[in-house]
């Protein structure tokens, strides 16, 4: 399957690779903010819809 085809979270998902790996980001700090980002949409879900418990 191209990339073209593939669903928006993969086609996210190359980008922020792409994104990380460009700019030489060591792996352990991606993954300390991918971890606050992670916290930070959940939150935003939590909070659009308060019935959804995640």
């Amino acid at each position: 399957m191209s990339l073209e085809q593939a669903s928006d979270e993969v086609k996210l998902a190359v980008d922020l690779i792409y994104l990380l790996e460009s700019n030489a980001v060591p792996a352990h700090t991606a993954l300390a903010a991918l971890e606050i980002v992670l916290r930070d949409y959940r939150q935003k879900l939590a909070q659009a819809s308060p019935a959804h418990s995640g």
